[in-house]
């Protein structure tokens, strides 16, 4: 299930091209996710899909769209658990060894490496 793409494929699209949509792959889960993947909730069945909440358009009847103060602290609620996640992504990022493949064909560098 591994895969290397390319920084420019959106993070939806590559979940669609993954986990077929339509399948069982979160029934029974619950999905904390971000605006980028507006949409899951047709495409996938879950039993509890968590989107933070999006701010209103701009238009002539509301000049200075705003969210009320609830929806604002959901969405705080929901990106201080999602930061935590996003560091240790970017933690193991930062060892490159974790994220690509070691090419080295000497019997002892393991001993030395780990």
């Amino acid at each position: 299930m591994c895969c290397i793409v390319a920084g420019s494929v959106h993070d939806y699209t590559l979940m669609k091209d993954v986990f077929t949509p339509g399948s069982a792959w979160f029934e029974k889960v619950n999905l904390w996710l971000d605006l980028g993947f507006l949409g899951v909730d047709k495409d996938y069945q879950s039993t509890q899909i968590y989107l933070p909440h999006k701010k209103p358009r701009k238009s002539k009847k509301n000049p200075n769209p705003t969210l009320t103060p609830e929806p604002k602290k959901q969405n705080r609620k929901q990106a201080a658990a999602r930061v935590i996640v996003e560091h240790a992504i970017g933690g193991m990022k930062f060892f490159h060894c974790l994220m690509h493949r070691i090419r080295n064909h000497l019997d002892y560098f393991v001993d030395h490496f780990f």
